[in-house]
């Protein structure tokens, strides 16, 4: 799994010696047949919950022709339905819960920007767990008591202002709460209280930089941060790296969705892929043409099973993130399955002249070349009867050049990068440093005017 791992020069390291390894040692170095045994006993006792919970549950089950006595082995869960997105839309706005309001402590929803909102509810016992999946992967890798933990994710309804924020507090790290936005005065905090971890989208920490670099500040040299959670967007190992030889930190993967709880995982140390506890949720990894499982580090679509949510747990619920499952024990002593990081969604796939297109090949190839800067854009468009592609790439500030020579040899030189990796040719726009859009939440990557 050498591919998965890119460390930049000079990364600052989490001083650790007096943190401890594991969380919780015994869960997480448990032996992985233990763990098989303790998820088929809570899978059994789940199926039995949500049917006796959820109208919705036993309505579909009964449809499948599955009664709960029907699961008996962890093998027997492909005889259970798959649960959609569209399940919670149609539901909403609780109609897939399993407690009364009464027995809730919160809810969080997504914008609905794309459909009607998803509600989720959870129970205090939720938030618990929630707050202690994230405890366990921040311990991970090496965050402590003694860190401070900026959390630039937005709070509110969206997850992972506040999954970030209890997950710090669990472990006793102190948080920052700045939310997003205001960069500018989210640069003299992190200065100013000596802030040593970011909790953010990979797009806005790019902002972040930016915005220090145009106000003489220096990640690396004039802040104390060491390492960063960047997740709620794809991000290509590609733009890791370039994150960390800009800033100097240690770039870590954060996963979760905002119907699973939001963010719940981390990579460890090791950064060889994230850990998904297995006492806390069940992983398949599924080739979303066929809905048949794919073997261990093959790619396909995440499916998730919530073992232990009260409020509304999943079964089976096809996430659409694409990912690889490794099952082997990883070096840092961690017995707990781990997916590589996501490289797309199965719905956010763009079709153009017949071919699969994801944003995420294209910002690999990007971040490649020293020339690009870290902000492209995706234009779909249908000229007559044929689909056109065009790729805005805004250039570093220290290339961009007046000599037509140049520019035309730059962008010969990009279009034959993409045109290798997607099998398609592509029009390269080449645009002056700060002309695209940035964003201080989740970018917005591909304009697709075909639908329009």
């Amino acid at each position: 799994m050498s591919g998965l791992i890119s460390r930049a020069q000079n990364i600052r390291y989490t001083e650790c010696e007096k943190m401890p390894e594991y969380w919780d040692p015994e869960i997480e170095t448990m032996p992985v047949e233990n763990l098989n045994k303790l998820q088929e006993e809570k899978l059994k006792r789940l199926v039995h919950y949500v049917y006796e919970n959820s109208p919705f549950y036993r309505k579909k089950f009964d449809e499948h022709g599955v009664k709960p006595e029907d699961i008996q082995t962890l093998e027997d869960i492909r005889k259970l339905p798959f649960t959609v997105k569209q399940d919670l839309r149609d539901t909403y706005p609780t109609g897939m819960f399993c407690v009364p309001n009464s027995k809730l402590t919160r809810f969080h929803a997504s914008s609905g920007t794309t459909g009607k909102p998803i509600v989720v509810g959870y129970t205090q016992n939720d938030i618990d767990e929630w707050a202690e999946s994230l405890a366990r992967g921040f311990t991970s890798v090496g965050l402590g008591k003694n860190d401070i933990l900026q959390v630039s994710y937005g709070y509110g309804l969206f997850t992972g202002g506040l999954g970030a924020h209890y997950g710090s507090e669990k472990l006793g790290a102190t948080v920052l709460p700045t939310s997003s936005g205001n960069t500018e005065r989210q640069l003299e905090l992190m200065r100013d209280l000596d802030v040593t971890a970011i909790a953010c989208t990979p797009s806005y920490f790019l902002y972040l930089i930016e915005t220090a670099r145009k106000e003489g500040i220096s990640i690396r040299d004039d802040t104390k941060l060491k390492m960063g959670f960047f997740g709620a967007e794809p991000w290509s190992e590609e733009l890791k790296k370039r994150i960390e030889d800009e800033s100097g930190i240690k770039a870590i993967d954060i996963y979760g969705t905002s119907e699973m709880s939001g963010p719940l995982f981390t990579e460890c140390s090791e950064q060889c892929g994230i850990h998904i506890w297995a006492d806390k949720f069940l992983v398949e990894i599924i080739n979303p043409e066929t809905d048949e499982p794919v073997p261990d580090g093959e790619i396909g679509e995440l499916v998730i099973t919530t073992l232990n949510k009260e409020a509304l747990p999943l079964i089976r619920y096809r996430v659409r993130d694409l990912t690889r499952k490794i099952s082997e024990p990883c070096v840092c002593g961690r017995t707990h399955p781990r997916i590589t990081r996501i490289s797309g969604r199965s719905d956010d796939m763009i079709i153009v002249r017949g071919i699969n297109v994801f944003p995420g090949q294209v910002e690999s190839v990007l971040m490649k070349i020293p020339e690009v800067g870290n902000h492209f854009m995706i234009i779909v468009d249908r000229i007559g009867p044929l689909d056109s592609m065009k790729v805005q790439i805004e250039m570093n500030e220290s290339v961009f050049s007046d000599k037509m020579s140049d520019m035309m040899a730059l962008k010969k030189k990009i279009s034959s990068a993409l045109k290798s990796v997607l099998n398609l040719a592509v029009q390269v726009e080449l645009v002056e440093h700060g002309s695209l859009p940035r964003s201080e939440g989740k970018s917005k990557k591909v304009i697709d005017k075909r639908k329009i």
